[in-house]
């Protein structure tokens, strides 16, 4: 007969059995109070083996990331809509509207991007595929437009917004989404042909795509969104294998750019000197809203002073219900409750992360990639900024901050994540396991061939 070695868990079984034998007399009575306490000590090192064995379980499940994705995503939808109303009825009440303005309008975009993302995580790779090129036309049409005097909408001196109707529309969010898709689209056609072995093919043509729709973005003075782009773009070159020192060329060409940009306007350089100098005790209007951001934090205190409850919406903290919602999320929730949503992000990267390393064909491990740095690393840049370890850069934390656009696209990027979730190597077979879904049951229910 064959002898098999022990495992982890059957060493921690036979330290339970045999601490549970010693504790035991010859007679079958209880043995010494120490031999008791050993028992019960190895029982709990063995029950503490099961619990880590069955949570390893549950993450190699296939449909995992599906799900860890669909939940993040509500969970981060419903904070969004708790903190623009906490936030964005203070700015409405102050300018006549009512106060429920800012959430409805928030609402709207959960409510119209909540079926775009359903259809976007049923849809094939070779959808996405044939959209990339219509949509890096359709952003680079949008972002032009914002140029144009009467048609482009100007907050906050940068130029971001056009107006289709009743809806102001930022087309800088739909360069994000384009970028990733074309990009990988790209790059999957080139590798196919076998042309990435030459770091040029890796280039071109999309270091001059990629610097189109960041110019054309720069040009509505959106350094933010701008950095996102070089983030998205850096990704694909890491993702598909771009030798060393071409790549860190690019990162360094990236970063003079950036630096470049950011010098050439004043109230940026006003800012990031403000920021080399992290002078907190002196507050001028280049520091005031960091300044304040980190006030708000600080009283937040452990559990934070209650949902509602802050002061510093008031008008202590400027864009509180955008770019440093972060600050009152903190003053409301306190650190468990910034924790918990550093902790949602910091799941999303693993979920996005595990996706694109099981994706079995080079657009999806691309543009699962993409999708995830872009969403994580902006939630990064805007918390960092608001805890005052970045520069303010005026990037939207991803799902919760006001914002149509951004909402509505971080969305359709989450079900395109979620479809490729639901292609990993064995979900096909635990989705067939499951049987049909609501959405079937409905239609069966509904179906003209129904008897009543």
């Amino acid at each position: 007969m064959r002898a098999h070695p022990l495992t982890g868990p059957d060493i921690a079984d036979a330290a339970a059995a045999e601490a549970a034998a010693e504790a035991l007399g010859t007679d079958g009575q209880p043995g010494a109070p120490a031999a008791g306490q050993a028992a019960s000590e190895a029982s709990a090192v063995s029950g503490f083996g099961r619990q880590v064995r069955a949570g390893r379980e549950l993450l190699a499940r296939p449909l995992t990331p599906y799900y860890l994705l669909l939940g993040i995503m509500a969970l981060l939808l419903l904070l969004g809509l708790v903190m623009v109303l906490s936030t964005g009825s203070i700015r409405n009440l102050a300018n006549g509207q009512s106060p429920y303005s800012d959430f409805f309008k928030q609402l709207t975009g959960v409510v119209v991007g909540i079926p775009r993302a359903w259809l976007a995580a049923r849809s094939s790779p070779r959808l996405f595929r044939a959209a990339a090129y219509p949509l890096v036309a359709i952003a680079a049409i949008g972002l032009a437009l914002t140029l144009i005097s009467g048609v482009g909408q100007t907050q906050n001196g940068a130029t971001r917004w056009i107006d289709i109707g009743p809806i102001t529309f930022q087309p800088s969010e739909v360069a994000k989404l384009a970028l990733v898709i074309w990009g990988a689209d790209l790059l999957a056609r080139k590798e196919k042909l076998g042309l990435l072995a030459d770091w040029r093919h890796m280039l071109v043509p999309l270091m001059p795509g990629a610097g189109l729709l960041a110019m054309l973005v720069m040009a509505g003075d959106d350094l933010g969104t701008t950095f996102v782009l070089v983030l998205i773009f850096l990704t694909l070159l890491w993702v598909a294998g771009a030798p060393g020192r071409v790549f860190v060329l690019m990162l360094i060409l990236m970063g003079l750019v950036l630096v470049l940009l950011a010098v050439t306007s004043p109230y940026r350089v006003e800012r990031l000197t403000s920021f080399l100098n992290d002078n907190t005790t002196t507050v001028t209007p280049q520091n005031y809203q960091a300044v304040h951001g980190r006030i708000a934090l600080g009283s937040g205190g452990l559990f934070g002073v209650g949902l509602g409850a802050s002061g510093a919406k008031w008008g202590y903290v400027p864009e509180d219900w955008s770019d440093f919602i972060f600050a009152i999320i903190g003053e409301e929730l306190g650190l468990v409750g910034t924790l918990c949503v550093t902790a949602l992000y910091g799941a999303l990267a693993y979920a996005g992360l595990r996706v694109a390393r099981r994706a079995e064909d080079t657009f999806t491990r691309l543009a699962a990639s993409a999708i995830t740095a872009w969403i994580v690393l902006q939630a990064v840049v805007n918390m960092g900024a608001v805890i005052g370890v970045l520069p303010i850069t005026g990037v939207p934390l991803p799902l919760v901050s006001e914002g149509l656009s951004s909402v509505l696209v971080t969305m359709v990027a989450l079900g395109m994540l979620m479809s490729f979730a639901r292609r990993e190597p064995g979900a096909r077979e635990a989705l067939a396991a499951r049987g049909p879904g609501l959405a079937a049951h409905v239609r069966s229910w509904l179906g003209p061939g129904r008897r009543r």
